[in-house]
C-alpha cells in the first residue's frame, strides 16, 4: 500500500516515477524530497508523512464544497456534468449562450451517486442539443444555486481538405532581409514573402513566435520567452508604414537604419531603441491629432484587450521605471505584488501617459498584423501563416505578474534527456498551476489559444504538455512531470480550433507518452516531422522513404534548433557544439564526427534509391572524403521531402540557400552563440530570382 505522501502525489498528478526519452532509456525515481517540494507548491504540504495524511484529506474534501466545478469541458456528442448537494432530486439546469438566449437544459440521471457526509454527488447528462461554443450554467438544486461555465467541443479540430499536399516555408521573421528594412525583418517582410509564395504556389508560412518580449532588454531575444502569449512583439513594425511617421522622420532615421540593414546579424539593442524613438515621436503626434477614425479605432481595441492590455502598459512602465533606478524585477515585485495593488494603483495615476504609449504600441502592431493577414487573404494561401504558441512564458513577466496565483512558484519548465538532448534541459519557464488554471475555468489558457489562433495554422511547442509538463525546482538539477487534466486541454483546444478555422500542429519532438500521439490523431491533430528524425531503428537506422512518412504531419528537414543541411553535411555544428562545452572532450567530438560520417552515407543512399538527384547534377561520388559538398544535394533533398506523403512540406531558406550557421544553439546563451539574430544570405527583393531559391522551388513543383 502506498503511503500518505505517494497517494497526495498521485492525486495531484505528481509523477512519482517516468522514463525519458534519450537513446539508452534510463527509468527515474523520483525522491521524497522533489516530491514534497511540489506537493506543497500545489499547495497541499507534505513535509512530514501526518502532514501528508492532512493534505490528503483536504484534498479528497475540496470537491464536496461547492454544488459545482468551476467548468465542465465536454464533448458535443456526451455532455455530462456533476452536482454536489444534499437534496439531487428536482434539479433545475439553466443555460446562457454567447447571445444572451436563456435556454431550459434537460437532463437524466447516470445514477453514479458518490456521497460525503450529508452530500450526494451525482453525474447528469444533458440531452438537449447544444452547439459548440461556451455557455454560462445555473444549476438549481435543495433550495440552493450555482453557476460554471460549460465549454461544449467538437469531436476533433478543424482539418485540411483531403489529398491535398501543399509546401511552403518555415521562416524566422527577424531573418529576413530587404532594402527597407531597419535591421531586422517586419511585418511589411512578411508581406513581401507572402507575395513570393503566391507567385510560387507556396500556402503556407510557418513563423516563430511572434509574441512581446523585454522592453527594457532588447537582447532577450529568444521568441519562447515572452512577457505575454496574448500580444505582439512591437519590434515587427515597420515604423515607416505608421501613419503618424514624417518625411521629416524618414530624413534623420535613413542613416542609422542603412547601417543596421547591413549588419550581418542583428543588434537587438541598436534596432529596438531606433524604432522605439522614432515610435515615441508617432505617438506623441497621434495623441495630439485629430484623426477621429484612428483614435476610435484604438479606444475600441482597448476595449476589446482590457485589462490584459492595460495591465501590460502598467507592467512595461513599471519595469522600465524600476530598473532605470537600478531596481529589478525580483525586488520591486515585492512592492507592486499585483496590478491592483495599492502601490499599482498610485502608479498607474502618475505615469498613466508611458503606459498608453505601451498600450498604442500593441494597437500599431496589431494593425499592421491584420495587413499581413488581408495580405494572406488577397494572394489566395491556402492556410496562409501557421504560427508557434510557446509551451511557457518568462517568470519576470506579464503574464506570470499579472495572474500571480495561476503560475507554480519556485520552479520552472525543462524536460529530461531525449535522444536530441542526452543531458536534457533546464528552460526555467513559468507554467500554469493545474488546479488554479480550472478554478479559473482555464480561461487564461482559452485567452492564449484564442490569441495566437489568429492564423490558419497552430503549431503548439512541447504539445505533450497538454497532458504533462516536466518541472524542475530552481534550486536543483533534476524534477519530475506534473499532470494536467488531458481531456479538458484537448476538448478546449479543439474547440478554439473550429471557432477560429485554425488547423492545430503538435510538436511532439522528445520524450512522447505511449498512446500519446493516438490521442492527437484521434482529435485530428497534426503532428511534425523532420527528416532527421524520421529514420529506422529508433532514429538512428537508415532514412525512411517518402512513403513510409506519417500521413497526419506538418514535415521539414530540421528546425531551427538544428543545423542547416550544408553546416550539417561538413559537420560544423559538431564543431561549434565543442566550442560551447555542448560536446564534453575530444573523444565525443571523434565519435560524432564519425556518426556523421555514417550519417552522411545514409543521406545519400536513399537519395540515389528515390531518384531525385537533378538531371544535370547526377552525384558523381561519396563526397566523404574531401570531395565537398555534393551539388545539387538541396534540390534532391527538396524534392525527397516534397514527395512524402504527408500533406504539408515546409521548406527552410536557409537549406536553400547553403546558411551554414544555426539560428539557434538550445542550451546557450548569445556569450557563446548568437541565437536568434542571424539574417538570411538574401534580400527578399532578389529572393525570387536567386537560382538556388529557383532550382529549389521547380525541384518541389515536381512532386506537389
Amino acid at each position: 500500500m502506498k503511503d500518505n505522501l505517494h497517494q497526495l502525489c498521485e492525486a495531484l498528478g505528481i509523477a512519482a516515477d517516468f522514463s525519458d526519452a534519450g537513446l539508452q532509456r534510463k527509468e527515474y525515481s523520483v525522491s521524497d524530497k522533489t516530491l514534497r517540494f511540489f506537493a506543497s507548491a500545489l499547495g497541499y504540504p507534505a513535509a512530514t508523512e501526518k502532514q501528508a495524511q492532512t493534505s490528503l484529506a483536504k484534498l479528497k474534501e475540496k470537491r464536496w464544497r461547492k454544488m459545482l466545478e468551476p467548468i465542465y469541458v465536454c464533448r458535443q456528442d456526451n455532455i455530462v456534468i456533476n452536482v454536489v448537494s444534499h437534496d439531487l432530486s428536482n434539479i433545475v439546469i439553466t443555460a446562457i449562450d454567447d447571445k444572451g438566449q436563456k435556454i431550459n437544459l434537460e437532463y437524466y440521471y447516470l445514477h453514479d451517486v458518490e456521497n460525503f457526509g450529508i452530500f450526494y454527488k451525482e453525474s447528469l447528462h444533458i440531452t438537449t442539443p447544444l452547439n459548440i461554443g461556451y455557455y454560462n450554467i445555473e444549476v438549481k438544486a435543495g433550495g440552493r444555486k450555482d453557476c460554471a461555465v460549460l465549454a461544449v467541443a467538437p469531436l476533433s479540430c478543424r482539418t485540411l481538405p483531403d489529398n491535398q499536399k501543399l509546401f511552403g516555408f518555415a521562416i524566422q521573421i527577424y531573418s529576413l532581409k530587404s532594402d527597407h528594412d531597419w535591421g531586422v525583418g517586419d511585418f511589411s517582410d512578411l508581406k513581401d514573402l507572402i507575395k513570393i509564395c503566391a507567385k510560387v504556389k507556396a500556402d503556407v508560412i510557418g513563423i516563430n513566435p511572434i509574441n512581446v518580449l523585454y522592453h527594457s532588454f532588447p537582447e532577450n531575444a529568444s521568441p519562447y520567452m515572452s512577457i505575454s502569449r496574448t500580444f505582439l512583439n512591437p519590434i515587427y513594425i515597420d515604423v515607416e508604414q505608421v501613419p503618424e511617421f514624417s518625411a521629416a522622420d524618414k530624413k534623420s532615421s535613413s542613416a542609422e537604419a542603412e547601417k543596421l540593414r547591413t549588419m550581418e546579424t542583428i543588434d537587438y539593442t541598436k534596432v529596438y531603441n531606433l524604432k522605439i524613438k522614432y515610435l515615441e515621436k508617432c505617438f506623441a503626434r497621434f495623441q495630439k491629432s485629430k484623426d477621429k477614425k484612428r483614435h476610435q479605432e484604438y479606444l475600441d481595441f482597448c476595449r476589446q484587450y482590457n485589462p490584459d492590455l492595460d495591465n501590460l502598459g502598467l507592467f512595461q512602465a513599471i519595469y522600465e521605471t524600476e530598473l532605470a533606478k537600478g531596481i529589478k524585477f525580483n525586488q520591486w515585485s515585492t512592492d507592486y505584488v499585483s496590478p491592483d495593488c495599492e502601490e499599482s494603483v498610485k502608479f498607474r495615476k502618475e505615469h498613466q501617459e508611458r503606459i498608453e504609449f505601451f498600450k498604442f504600441l500593441q494597437f500599431e502592431t496589431f494593425r499592421q498584423f491584420s495587413l499581413v493577414q488581408e495580405q494572406i487573404k488577397s494572394s489566395g494561401l491556402k492556410i496562409g501563416l501557421y504560427r508557434d504558441l510557446a509551451v511557457g512564458v518568462g517568470r519576470d513577466s506579464a503574464e506570470f505578474w499579472s495572474n500571480p496565483e495561476l503560475f507554480m512558484r519556485d520552479c520552472g519548465t525543462g524536460a529530461p534527456p531525449d535522444a536530441f538532448f542526452p543531458n536534457g534541459q533546464k528552460w526555467g519557464l513559468g507554467t500554469f498551476h493545474p488546479l488554479k488554471l480550472k478554478e479559473q475555468a482555464y480561461r487564461p489558457f482559452i485567452n492564449i489559444l484564442r490569441s495566437n489562433m489568429q492564423a490558419g495554422a497552430l503549431r503548439i511547442d512541447h504539445v505533450m504538455s497538454l497532458m504533462r509538463l516536466y518541472v524542475i525546482p530552481d534550486k536543483d538539477e533534476s524534477g519530475t512531470y506534473l499532470y494536467y487534466n488531458f481531456d479538458d486541454m484537448l476538448n478546449l483546444v479543439a474547440l478554439e480550433s473550429s471557432l477560429n478555422n485554425c488547423i492545430i500542429v503538435g510538436e511532439s519532438i522528445g520524450n512522447v507518452p505511449e498512446g500519446f500521439l493516438d490521442r492527437l490523431a484521434e482529435k485530428n491533430i497534426y503532428s511534425l516531422s523532420v527528416l532527421w528524425a524520421e529514420r529506422w531503428n529508433i532514429g538512428a537506422g537508415d532514412f525512411k522513404h517518402p512513403e513510409a512518412y506519417p500521413d497526419n504531419a506538418f514535415t521539414s528537414i530540421g528546425t531551427h534548433d538544428m543545423a542547416p543541411l550544408k553546416m550539417w553535411w561538413f559537420g560544423y555544428d559538431i564543431e561549434t557544439n565543442f566550442q560551447v562545452g555542448i560536446i564534453p572532450d575530444e573523444q565525443a567530438k571523434v565519435a560524432a564526427y564519425h556518426r556523421r560520417e555514417d550519417d552522411r552515407r545514409r543521406l545519400l543512399k536513399v537519395l540515389d534509391e528515390t531518384g531525385v538527384w537533378p538531371t544535370d547534377k547526377y552525384r558523381h561520388g561519396d563526397y566523404i572524403y574531401g570531395e565537398g559538398y555534393p551539388e545539387g544535394i538541396e534540390e534532391a533533398l527538396e524534392r525527397f521531402m516534397a514527395r512524402s506523403i504527408s500533406p504539408v512540406y515546409l521548406a527552410q531558406l536557409e537549406d536553400i540557400l547553403h546558411v551554414i550557421v544555426m539560428q539557434n544553439l538550445p542550451g546557450t546563451d548569445r556569450d557563446k552563440h548568437p541565437n536568434w539574430r542571424r539574417k538570411l544570405p538574401v534580400k527578399l527583393e532578389k529572393l525570387a530570382s536567386d537560382i538556388a531559391f529557383v532550382r529549389c522551388i521547380d525541384a518541389i513543383h515536381q512532386e506537389r
